[in-house]
């Protein structure tokens, strides 16, 4: 089929919950995609921060290879080796004693916000059931993760959504602290709000959080779905800060582009739940846990991880600078490989732009464009990435 006929056929069979550009991709390599008719691409979203290793990565490919010649699917019913590996390895890099496996970013934020009411209700008894999350958050689509999700546009036609959540504004700790009362079972927060704009909490808002979490007896949740795994040239992004959670929701990069979520808890949530309280057939497969742990081996070590930070301080100046040159950047924010440009224009139009340049980006809102690159990107090609974004702004303020 030609590119014409693939996306007619997506018009005509597709639920159109997504609009995708007049393009199809077909293969990728490193951090390039190439499209139906020729055209290469630089990516910058990596999949929305999922292609960690980029595009068909030689260990991903003999993993899943050598993989497919074993079981792929069992179901949670029966003991598979990689299961087991896979969850060691996570417990051993990080605050947790446990973890739970699922399929997606938003299946871990349910899980987590369950395992906290389980707790709460185990430890305290009934009343203790609210939920506290905070502006600029988003934590997926499913109910119970939709309901923390602060974007109104996202939960309103949903609603009545799952009771008992409460707002409070980002980076105030003060507010923060009022919100966090004796009826709260669990916090959840974003160390970098990724879809909110990329937006970093300061480490006197965590620590505020943690503090009220303890004084309330509330779990506090972090969610790394996108800021995890080595995105902010640490491991965990909540290292930066100094302050551990109770538990932490993961997904995007985990399994190198199969599907893979992931809450990590401490041994007293743990503790809580039991047989039956939670589930899912196709978490954990020893197939998508064998490529978990070859992402999770090569992005965990500290070689790789310094590399990410020198890429993000490369990228930092590169972008400093493009908000110098052009009139419609305001501010870049950022760490590591995960970087947000504020404009005075809609952010779709940078985005469109982008890609007659030659470069894959996407927006966190309405008027921040994004950057996800893989976390393998080398400098000659963030400087690439850079200088086709400057020339896409350059389009769109010619058009102004």
């Amino acid at each position: 089929m030609d590119t014409a006929d693939v996306i007619a056929l997506e018009r005509e069979y597709v639920l159109q919950t997504y609009r995708r550009p007049e393009f199809v991709l077909v293969r990728g390599e490193g951090a390039r995609v190439f499209d139906g008719e020729g055209r290469v691409y630089l990516d910058g979203v990596s999949g929305i921060a999922v292609n960690a290793l980029g595009h068909r990565d030689p260990g991903i490919v003999a993993t899943i290879r050598d993989a497919a010649d074993g079981l792929i699917h069992v179901s949670n019913l029966y003991h598979t080796e990689p299961h087991v590996l896979l969850a060691r390895s996570l417990v051993e890099r990080s605050f947790a004693d446990r973890v739970f496996f699922c399929n997606s970013g938003t299946e871990a934020v349910e899980g987590a916000l369950k395992f906290a009411r389980k707790y709460a209700r185990w430890s305290f008894g009934e009343p203790k059931t609210r939920i506290v999350a905070f502006t600029g958050s988003f934590h997926g689509r499913t109910m119970g993760a939709l309901s923390t999700t602060w974007t109104e546009k996202y939960r309103a036609p949903f609603e009545p959504l799952v009771p008992g959540v409460r707002f409070a504004p980002f980076n105030d700790p003060a507010a923060a602290e009022e919100a966090i009362t004796d009826d709260v079972c669990a916090v959840i927060v974003e160390p970098v709000q990724g879809e909110g704009g990329v937006h970093l909490a300061t480490t006197d808002f965590l620590e505020h959080v943690r503090a009220a979490c303890d004084r309330a007896g509330a779990l506090l949740i972090f969610d790394e779905v996108q800021c995890g795994l080595g995105r902010t040239g640490h491991l965990w992004a909540h290292e930066a800060y100094g302050v551990t959670p109770d538990l932490m929701t993961l997904a995007k990069p985990l399994a190198g582009g199969l599907p893979m979520g992931a809450v990590l808890m401490t041994q007293p949530v743990a503790d809580a739940i039991g047989p039956g309280d939670h589930g899912s057939t196709f978490a954990a497969g020893p197939l998508v846990c064998q490529v978990a742990q070859a992402v999770l081996d090569r992005v965990s070590a500290p070689d790789f991880l310094a590399a990410v930070r020198e890429k993000g301080q490369h990228l930092a100046a590169r972008l400093s600078a493009l908000v110098e040159a052009s009139p419609l950047a305001r501010e870049a924010r950022g760490t590591g490989l995960m970087w947000g440009i504020e404009c005075d224009v809609e952010a779709a139009t940078i985005v469109a732009a982008g890609y007659q340049q030659g470069i894959l980006v996407c927006n966190a809102g309405p008027h921040v464009v994004r950057l996800l690159p893989p976390l393998t990107i080398t400098l000659a090609e963030l400087d690439e990435l850079v200088d086709r974004l400057l020339a896409a702004f350059e389009e769109v303020e010619s058009r102004e």
